[in-house]
């Protein structure tokens, strides 16, 4: 709770930009989210048995705000569709229907009473059971279905900067599919604990595993979100509405344009420019953004990034060849902007390391001598 606290004030003093914004209410549900289970597991409930599960409905928005999170990030599309919106807020309504009975049909007193297996009413302790496990159901199937749409999303703003840009490691927002993915393990793993706890099963780690977890997820997931830049319109790529092309464009006009481009990069070298983008080559050769990226993936059968970036990897190949410079050195030198994305890249298409690379010209030059 103090990390999200601390995280919240940190994006309160920040510009009020969507992807700000849409933080702000993720962090907020989770504050909800952990405030009701702090109330729970400390045993505060005693004092106001009433609000016992207020936090239920608030969990359910979890998932759907981590999406609304990743869009404002992510997509270049301004608004979310309505749907969206009323598929999100069908969550809480789903559970508080599910609610209803423990609500109306048990007191106060009775709910206090349902915490001790020797006070608690058998009838009412199964309107309880039926609470937690159909609340439990809401939450893993709006968690699951809002988690995939954000995998999804982040796929899709991948591939569109494969397209456009040839250094990516700044805006690819890469953080959030490990985090994604620690978040959904440790949601899934708090609903069935929570559901094996209402049946009354318990394991050794119950209580103790969980909450580590989740705390180490928070903390991975405050650290990123707080770090990550806020992306101009074009680093998203194109709203939905304006990714459809004109018709293919005939073999001989994509055999020009690929002679174009492979003059740009060969004899003008292009690829040595750290910022190259789809945008400046087209400006570059005076063609379309369109007509480029239609020959590069229909008759060069590649994108914008592996296309530049293999250009640079054969003039690194060179260099590690004919001088003795520091990797990282050749790495900027040929365009790349970090070293760790140059590695990632060369070892992609040569199959070995810058390092191992090297060292395999120094023996072969070696057994020739």
């Amino acid at each position: 709770m103090g990390m999200t606290i601390f995280a919240l004030l940190e994006v309160f003093n920040r510009p009020n930009e969507r992807q700000n914004v849409f933080l702000k209410g993720l962090l907020l549900l989770l504050l909800i989210h952990l405030a009701g289970e702090l109330f729970i597991y400390s045993g505060a409930y005693v004092y106001a048995p009433a609000l016992a599960g207020a936090q239920f409905p608030f969990r359910v928005l979890l998932g759907p705000a981590l999406y609304f999170y990743a869009h404002a990030t992510m997509s270049p599309d301004k608004k979310i569709g309505k749907q969206l919106w009323a598929l999100a807020l069908s969550g809480p309504l789903l559970v508080l229907l599910a609610m209803l009975p423990f609500i109306f049909m048990i007191s106060p007193a009775e709910k206090l009473a349902l915490a001790n297996p020797l006070t608690r009413d058998p009838e009412l302790w199964q309107i309880a059971v039926f609470t937690c496990l159909s609340t439990t159901f809401v939450f893993i199937s709006f968690t699951v279905i809002f988690l995939i749409m954000a995998l999804k999303l982040h796929n899709s703003h991948r591939q569109q900067l494969l397209e456009r840009f040839s250094d990516i490691e700044q805006r690819s927002v890469d953080w959030f599919r490990p985090v994604l993915l620690i978040w959904g393990t440790v949601w899934l793993m708090y609903a069935v604990e929570f559901s094996l706890g209402a049946l009354g099963w318990f394991w050794f780690g119950s209580g103790k595993l969980l909450p580590v977890l989740e705390v180490f997820a928070l903390a991975i997931f405050i650290q990123k979100a707080l770090s990550q830049k806020v992306l101009n319109e074009t680093e998203k790529g194109l709203p939905r509405a304006n990714q459809t092309r004109a018709a293919l464009l005939s073999a001989e006009r994509m055999q020009l344009i690929a002679s174009k481009l492979e003059h740009a990069m060969k004899e003008d070298k292009l690829f040595l420019q750290d910022n190259l983008s789809l945008n400046k080559l087209s400006e570059s050769i005076s063609e379309s953004e369109n007509h480029i990226s239609e020959t590069l993936s229909q008759f060069l059968h590649t994108k914008f990034f592996q296309f530049v970036n293999s250009f640079r990897i054969e003039e690194a190949k060179k260099a590690l060849q004919d001088s003795d410079k520091l990797i990282t050195s050749i790495a900027f030198d040929v365009g790349f902007n970090s070293k760790s994305t140059f590695n990632t890249a060369f070892k992609k298409i040569v199959g070995d390391s810058p390092s191992a690379y090297r060292n395999s010209l120094l023996d072969n030059n070696q057994k020739v001598l």
